[in-house]
């Protein structure tokens, strides 16, 4: 059960390991295009039927005949990747459970967008659970974890890749164990990796307005906020030039500076020889990759072709 390319790889490596994977669970086709005329099926949808594998589309997961197709399947497990939250009437159904791959180290990053908000957060370390769905959300009982190392300046796309690859080592690694268990597998509280001093990050969706910079951060804060959001959705702010409109930029790449004498007031944008810089409230940001609203990407030196560097331009 899985719907993005994240998804892909753990039931790519269930498929070329023979494992049996009799259907597939993925969400409805998405309407795309300006009038919404066109259905873009899922990534786990493209792969599975690229394999012959049966796929099940369900509006709603407690939907009577959803749950009648899939009880005829017989399964012994049900493995979930990167999906919506279960019912219990699915998660229960198969005689070895449910299992889900999520990509942080439960039970720190529970939610929607794990990985963004460990690389915004700043961590230097995350990583892969497994765990036996229950009730709640991303609380069931842990059974693998394996860790993954962030370096300081990797964005989201790279852990991303590194956790998707680790997802689906550890998915199978998972299957095996409960195969080899015949359902009876150790898997362990998640208060067993809690201690009086632990302080929980949560991982909430991402929407357009959480990806608005702010500014009045330290630059470091900035810094990981903005490599935390690259290359998608791409964190956001505004530009403006004296009285005119302000206009909004994505920002994809910095770089930490120090204070530049001169320069100590938040939120000012300058320009030298070396790039397009901002000043932050303990320091200096510098951008080096871009994109105007309406324009492509670019790279900050193809910016200032046409930036007008008169001291006038501030962050709205």
């Amino acid at each position: 059960m899985g719907t993005p390319d994240f998804a892909v790889a753990s039931l790519q490596a269930l498929v070329e390991g023979g494992y049996n994977v009799v259907a597939v669970v993925t969400q409805p086709d998405k309407p795309v295009g300006r009038h919404g005329s066109v259905l873009q099926p899922s990534e786990v949808k493209k792969y599975a039927l690229q394999h012959q594998i049966p796929v099940l589309q369900p509006e709603k997961m407690k939907d009577e005949g959803f749950l009648a197709l899939l009880r005829e399947y017989h399964a012994d497990l049900q493995v979930v990747v990167a999906f919506r939250m279960l019912p219990e009437v699915v998660w229960d159904m198969p005689r070895y459970g449910t299992f889900n791959v999520h990509a942080a180290l439960l039970p720190q990053y529970r939610g929607a967008a794990p990985i963004n908000w460990a690389v915004i957060n700043g961590e230097t370390k995350t990583g892969v659970t497994t765990f036996f769905l229950d009730h709640d959300i991303d609380t069931g009982k842990i059974i693998m974890q394996r860790p993954f190392d962030i370096p300081d300046d990797a964005d989201v796309e790279y852990v991303y890749d590194g956790l998707m690859t680790l997802g689906a080592q550890l998915c199978i690694e998972t299957v095996n164990a409960i195969i080899e268990g015949e359902g009876q597998v150790e898997a362990l509280p998640q208060e067993n990796w809690l201690t009086t001093d632990t302080v929980l990050h949560t991982a909430p969706k991402i929407f357009k307005e959480t990806c608005r910079i702010d500014w009045a951060l330290t630059t470091k804060r900035i810094y990981d906020f903005v490599r935390g959001l690259s290359p998608y959705p791409g964190v956001w702010t505004t530009f403006r030039h004296g009285q005119e409109q302000p206009v909004v930029v994505k920002i994809f790449q910095t770089e930490k500076c120090e204070p530049v004498q001169g320069h100590e007031q938040p939120r000012q944008i300058w320009t030298t020889s070396k790039g397009l810089f901002v000043s932050t409230v303990d320091g200096t940001i510098r951008i080096l990759s871009l994109q105007m609203a309406g324009k492509k990407r670019m790279k900050a030196e193809d910016f200032l072709n046409g930036f007008r560097d008169d001291g006038t331009w501030t962050i709205d």
